[in-house]
């Protein structure tokens, strides 16, 4: 895992840490060591802690104008045991709302199992985004099972072109337009 690096082609567009709106403005990141662990798996350094111990995350771009973020994760999504889905909306994405964040771009290709405890905060987070939304992207099968087994599915949108969109070859607008454009047509 200590391989996997969070994408970087949108460097030149966006840096969380270079943000002062970011939760990461001015986070240091230690390019010698590997700081970070799931278990006993090492992580690259690049990628971000939010407090849980198996779930971490990179703010790979935000646009405030239009309101929306494209967060990539890595790990185990676990509310079992350590309630991730509260501390990312208490550490990480209601900041983001305060700073007008409503639409939320979730990759999830390397979240690698989830582990449910209840709807809670996916429901406090759905009505807090009012008149945006929140998609998860190229979850692997079996966790957007798990998603679904548990009803998240109902405050977290996946499916059709959501599960395989090649999102790296594009740039983070046409991402957003992407995602958007198939939310779109589920409501009509």
């Amino acid at each position: 895992m200590h391989e996997i690096e969070p994408y970087y082609k949108w460097r030149d567009d966006y840096i969380a840490s270079e943000d002062e709106h970011s939760p990461f403005y001015a986070t240091q990141y230690n390019e010698f060591e590997y700081d970070k662990q799931i278990y006993n798996y090492l992580l690259h350094p690049q990628w971000d802690s939010f407090g849980s111990n198996t779930l971490y995350i990179k703010v790979l771009y935000v646009d405030y104008d239009r309101g929306y973020t494209i967060i990539e994760m890595i790990g185990e999504w676990n509310d079992a045991i350590n309630n991730d889905i509260m501390m990312l909306k208490r550490e990480i994405l209601e900041l983001m709302m305060d700073e007008g964040v409503n639409k939320f771009v979730l990759i999830g290709e390397n979240v690698l199992n989830y582990h449910y405890s209840d709807d809670s905060y996916y429901e406090e987070w759905f009505q807090d985004v009012e008149d945006g939304w929140i998609a998860g992207i190229n979850f692997r099968e079996h966790v957007r099972d798990e998603f679904r087994h548990s009803n998240v599915d109902y405050y977290i949108n996946f499916g059709g072109r959501l599960d395989d969109l090649g999102w790296r070859t594009l740039k983070p607008l046409q991402v957003f337009k992407q995602v958007e454009e198939q939310l779109q047509k589920r409501l009509n």
